[in-house]
């Protein structure tokens, strides 16, 4: 379920919302592991994912992570750790 959400018009950034199982295809890592070890240790909540309307479905937003794969770790979180 690939969701592209846009209001350009509005100057709001587009997002491609995705599931965790699609998140997985992507970037080729096991779902397990985007929901296990991913989640809250790299992807943080409001910034590279969202749960709509408060509920348990959590949507990935490819954007944002896009961004953290080609970046790289933050170093301020590693100097934390």
């Amino acid at each position: 379920m690939f969701l592209n959400y846009n209001l350009s018009s509005g100057g709001i950034m587009s997002y491609t919302y995705l599931t965790a199982e699609e998140l997985a295809a992507i970037i080729k890592y096991d779902v397990r592991t985007v929901r296990e070890r991913l989640k809250d240790s790299v992807f943080y909540e409001g910034v590279h994912y969202v749960r709509p309307f408060g509920g348990r479905k959590i949507l990935y937003l490819w954007e944002e992570i896009e961004k953290e794969i080609h970046q790289g770790p933050n170093p301020l979180i590693l100097l934390a750790s």
